[in-house]
């Protein structure tokens, strides 16, 4: 096992905030359930996480019973789902302790809200050595408004500039079906 698939944040949590209406692709679930079955048939990892704010109040606060996996995903008995408390699914997890110890080296990177959970988790990741592929087409995201400006960017707009920052520098960029080859 060389390859883990890291499914970060499609989680409740999100669909239960008001911006969820305005999403890039509703069906992210969809494109991450295709890419889970080709790292299972592969023989690869899957490792599931999700979000968690306690004692906040908010849908991220798992006394709310929001914090879990949206209806259609669902994790194997033995692989991994952490919870994390950073925007990066690697500071306050064990998942770098859990790739090593498996021996994978190649991450695939999908999940919810593109330009920060996934985006920090990917270069994170490329810093500590893991080869980074950013599956743009599985990450889903919604808009953001400038906190000076209040000018809002749209969901591809955010995606574009993702891919720039990410591309060649910290992660290959490829999507559902390139990986799958359907």
């Amino acid at each position: 096992m060389k390859r883990a698939l890291i499914v970060i944040d499609v989680q409740e949590s999100f669909r239960r905030r008001a911006n969820w209406a305005e999403v890039s692709d509703p069906d992210v679930v969809g494109k991450v359930n295709q890419l889970v079955d080709m790292t299972r048939d592969a023989g690869d990892l899957v490792v599931w996480v999700l979000h968690s704010e306690p004692g906040t109040g908010g849908v991220f606060d798992p006394a709310l019973g929001h914090v879990r996996l949206i209806d259609g995903l669902k994790p194997l008995d033995d692989e991994p789902v952490l919870t994390k408390t950073a925007h990066n699914a690697f500071t306050t997890t064990n998942l770098q302790q859990t790739l090593t110890m498996r021996g994978v080296r190649e991450l695939l990177i999908s999940g919810i809200r593109t330009e920060q959970c996934c985006e920090t988790t990917t270069r994170v990741g490329s810093d500590l050595g893991f080869d980074m592929t950013f599956v743009t087409d599985a990450t889903a995201t919604m808009p953001m408004e400038h906190w000076r400006t209040g000018k809002v960017l749209g969901v591809e707009e955010i995606i574009e500039r993702t891919e720039y920052v990410l591309a060649g520098r910290f992660a290959r960029i490829s999507d559902v079906a390139t990986l799958t080859g359907s």
